[in-house]
């Protein structure tokens, strides 16, 4: 200790107490500890002052004070002896300071913060109940812990088990919530405050009033997505999957009618790579079990009620921002103006649910994921797989909040968008204008419960899907309004020029209308090529012999997962005398169109060596003549 603290004789008085004043030796003994001497003597027998050294004063002395410690006793009540004193300074050591000036090697530089540290009953609390987070937010031991991967034991002190009793639930075990650090709801900080109601349900008391309701089939008029139009029922005039049953995504293609859609102004149509937008509405299975789950009866779940809201934009989408009084049902609410499925967990949502729960424990835990002391749990939580409202209420079944102050917590749900597959100048059905579309079911494991979790689009669509496949004659509609019709993919289309056009999975799917549309002008049947990337060609290959021509003229298809198990980009770089032409050419376009993740990101890696190789360009000058192409809408991205 002599290399680490130096106290000087103004502290002689605070080592007084830390002096043995009873024991059974009559001996006395003395241990040199560098500037001071501890004497040990019998109970009956005082120290002479001569026998303690006096220190230098003519040398610099740098004091650490520390905060002041209670005085150290043994479990029998006896003061505690010498050794017991060095393991007690050794202790205070690393919380005050966090440096050991014991070990040799380098001066290390001198932070450019000042640290708040300290040993305070408050910081104690506050380290049995932090976490990672919190700690490198100002709450920081000086042990280490913050830079310790996430799980790993804190080496100041081991969080203590807890002492309640979880959800017994599956539902509760697949959120895998990390719950060692808490101990004590008291010792809970920084909790976010209940959010507040926006909205309420008044009762309808007059009889007169009928709501005539098409929740099941198409959403209620206040839904604007495409203001001032409303949302277009458009029939599936034909549906059919594209793929065969071994594949690893189910692609459905949909022939839609829009013979009746309304005039919208001159000059607005739908477009080759233009995109519909589609209101999807939540499964009607999984909001009746969010009614099961919040304890809503049947005979309320569609009972006219008039919504008051008090501003926003809710539930219209995209209506004026003010406040409202409509005439709905809770249902109605329920199925078409809130995403139950799509969004990470907020902190406002779980302490709703916190305010709710009738179970202590349950409401602990869920204080816990919104005070500051489980912030890092909060964040696995929003950061690990999609937690759905159904799998959350399930997770803590004592919480029954009001519908109201619920729907005051969840995202709206949003319009999804989906590419036309054909040229919608062109038509296969006489005296019918059709547009076509491909849709790829999107679906991830529950975790909670046997089966996949279906998006909330191509969940949809496959039902309706089913439904058309099943009984043909009945009509089956989609709820769609024009959308996208000025995006990239559109807007960059021309009608003469080169073109060459990369995709992969569904992605594809818009470059069939390209195709279509070039094949009316003869002087540009030699000027299309596509690059169209697949798993297996037997399983996965959408539109195979769809084209409009013969496909091995314009297209080459990829196999990932057969042969010799090529990707899409292997086939950019293949065809580099083909690209390095095209983007060369006055009127030439590329356009890629997929995944980002995986297929965007090899495509642009691909595209940049073949600048590279053909163009002589070092690599920082490939990926600037790729940009400049971009901006000149020579090179067109369209991924997701």
């Amino acid at each position: 200790m002599a290399d680490v603290l130096q106290i000087n004789s103004l502290h002689h008085h605070q080592l007084d107490h830390l002096s043995p004043t009873s024991s059974s030796s009559s001996s006395s003994s003395s241990s040199s500890h560098g500037f001071f001497t501890i004497h040990s003597t019998a109970a009956n027998k005082m120290v002479s002052p001569s026998a303690i050294p006096s220190e230098p004063t003519d040398i610099p002395i740098a004091e650490v004070v520390a905060p002041s410690v209670p005085t150290a006793s043994t479990p029998n009540g006896k003061h505690a002896t010498e050794a017991e004193v060095d393991m007690l300074i050794q202790k205070m050591k690393s919380p005050i300071l966090g440096i050991d000036f014991t070990r040799a090697g380098k001066t290390s530089r001198a932070p450019s913060q000042l640290l708040k540290v300290g040993f305070s009953d408050t910081s104690l609390h506050q380290l049995d109940d932090s976490s990672a987070t919190n700690l490198i937010q100002g709450q920081c031991c000086g042990g280490g812990c913050c830079r310790l991967p996430s799980g790993a034991p804190s080496p100041a002190r081991s969080p203590s088990p807890p002492t309640f009793d979880v959800p017994n639930n599956p539902a509760f075990r697949s959120l895998k919530l990390k719950l060692s650090p808490l101990s004590s709801r008291s010792r809970l900080s920084g909790i976010t405050p209940l959010p507040v109601k926006t909205i309420s349900f008044e009762p309808v008391t007059d009889p007169s009033v009928q709501q005539i309701s098409t929740v099941r089939i198409h959403p209620p008029k206040f839904v604007t997505p495409h203001p001032p139009y409303e949302v277009f029922a458009a029939k599936i005039e034909n549906a059919r999957e594209l793929t065969k049953p071994d594949a690893a995504k189910r692609t459905y293609h949909f022939d839609l009618d829009v013979t009746d859609y309304p005039t919208e102004g001159e000059g607005v149509d739908f477009r080759v790579g233009g995109a519909i937008g589609v209101q999807a509405p939540n499964n009607h299975d999984t909001v009746d079990a969010i009614f099961d789950l919040l304890g809503i009866s049947e005979s309320l779940r569609d009972e006219p009620i008039m919504l008051v809201t008090e501003g926003g934009r809710w539930p219209t989408i995209w209506g004026e921002e003010q406040a409202r009084r409509l005439l709905t049902t809770r249902r109605e609410l329920l199925t078409w103006t809130v995403d139950i499925q799509s969004y990470p967990p907020t902190k406002n949502l779980l302490r709703l649910l916190a305010e709710y729960a009738t179970d202590e424990d349950q409401k602990t835990i869920l204080l816990y994921l919104c005070s500051k002391q489980g912030q890092a749990a909060f964040c696995e939580l929003r950061t690990g797989p999609y937690t759905t409202l159904e799998q959350l209420l399930s997770a803590f079944p004592s919480s029954h909040p009001p519908l109201d102050h619920l729907l005051c917590n969840l995202s709206t749900l949003m319009p999804r968008f989906y590419s036309l597959s054909n040229d919608p100048h062109f038509s296969r059905h006489a005296h019918r204008r059709t547009i076509e579309i491909a849709v790829t079911i999107h679906e991830n494991p529950s975790r909670w419960r046997p089966g996949n979790r279906t998006g909330v689009g191509s969940g949809f669509f496959e039902r309706q899907a089913q439904r058309y496949i099943s009984s043909p004659s009945k009509p089956v509609t989609i709820p769609m309004f024009r959308g996208l019709m000025a995006n990239p993919l559109a807007k960059e289309f021309i009608a003469d020029g080169p073109m060459l056009l990369i995709g992969a999975g569904v992605g594809i799917a818009p470059f069939r209308g390209f195709v279509q549309r070039r094949l009316q002008n003869a002087n540009c049947v030699n000027k299309v090529w596509v690059l169209q990337g697949v798993r297996d060609s037997l399983v996965d290959e959408l539109y195979s012999g769809e084209w409009g021509v013969h496909d091995e003229k314009i297209k080459k298809v990829v196999e990932s997962r057969v042969g010799t198990g090529r990707y899409v980009q292997d086939e950019v770089r293949a065809q580099k005398k083909l690209v390095w032409s095209v983007i060369n050419a006055v009127d030439g376009r590329v356009f890629v169109c997929g995944s980002s993740k995986g297929m965007g990101e090899g495509v642009e890696e691909a595209l940049v060596d073949v600048a590279v190789e053909m163009g002589a360009l070092r690599r920082s000058e490939a990926r600037e003549f790729w940009r400049v192409k971009k901006e000149g809408g020579q090179y067109i991205a369209e991924t997701w």
